[in-house]
């Protein structure tokens, strides 16, 4: 199963403040744990969203919002994409982690992502051979 961790974002990361040296070799450690288990996809930290944007989507119209974006608690300032074996297994690894927000009380979420499993008939086999083509081709860019 796969997780997403999302890591919400603070004040002082929306103001682009960046992590101590102390953070980063504390995540650098924690990182290395997940990698050396086998279950680390991908982590990533994120810019503000003053540097970002929105695409709001009504029908045929889309609209671009321009960051900065207001509600903190409900934006995104990093993320761990990492597979393992159930939710528990994914809690687990993440109360270990470190606080990801310099001593400031902070939050991340675990969210499940979805496998073609839970499509059902819905995904036929015609969209599973156009996703696989897609992984490939993929794979294939990132190699050069």
């Amino acid at each position: 199963m796969k997780f997403m961790v999302i890591v919400k974002a603070s004040a002082a990361s929306e103001a682009g403040v960046m992590p101590s040296t102390q953070l980063l070799t504390d995540m650098g450690k924690f990182n290395d744990e997940l990698v050396k288990a086998g279950v680390l996809l991908s982590a990533e930290g994120l810019h503000p969203s003053s540097r970002g944007a929105r695409i709001r989507f009504k029908d045929q119209q889309r609209t671009v919002i321009d960051g900065p974006f207001a509600e903190t608690k409900e934006l995104i300032a990093g993320y761990w994409l990492i597979e393992v074996s159930s939710k528990e297994e994914a809690i687990e690894w993440m109360k270990r982690a470190p606080n990801p927000h310099d001593g400031v009380d902070s939050e991340i979420e675990i969210r499940q992502v979805f496998s073609e499993a839970d499509f059902g008939e819905a995904f036929t086999p015609e969209l599973r051979a156009q996703e696989q083509e897609q992984m490939r081709a993929m794979r294939e860019q990132r190699a050069r």
